[in-house]
């Protein structure tokens, strides 16, 4: 009766190793996506045409203080250089980003909008003057 009850324990054990066995080897196994994401170079932006998108990051977290001024103190004003670097890469490159940083939806939008509205109400740069003497005009 002993020997048929170990037999009973041993098979039984060995059952329950092969299910881990199996469960364990299906959650190891590989999956294939039918649609696999795109390279980690191009996710980074490193691939194809350059872009101002890691010099965007730097000068972005160069005016990080300015931004905080500009949420803390109601200060409405960001340098050109901090809107150029908000709005590279909130739409050349990763739009999240400025979220991941810290900030809201909200106040991202805001940091966006004042920056697009600073771009189309700037006064057009300075155009060239033109080095010409006058005694050399002919009548």
């Amino acid at each position: 009766m002993a020997s048929i009850h170990n037999i009973f324990i041993i098979s039984s054990l060995m059952a329950i190793a092969a299910l881990v066995s199996l469960s364990s080897a299906s959650m190891f196994e590989s999956r294939s996506l039918s649609n696999p994401p795109s390279s980690l170079a191009a996710r980074l932006k490193l691939e194809g045409e350059p872009s101002n998108c890691w010099d965007s990051l730097w000068q972005l977290q160069a005016c990080s203080g300015e931004i905080v001024t500009f949420f803390l103190n109601g200060e409405t004003y960001l340098g050109h250089s901090c809107c150029q670097a908000i709005r590279v890469i909130g739409h050349d490159c990763w739009p999240n980003i400025v979220d991941s940083l810290g900030f809201t939806n909200e106040e991202t939008d805001v940091l966006e909008g004042y920056c697009d509205e600073a771009v189309l109400h700037s006064p057009p740069s300075p155009q060239q003057q033109s080095t010409f003497d006058p005694k050399d005009i002919v009548p």
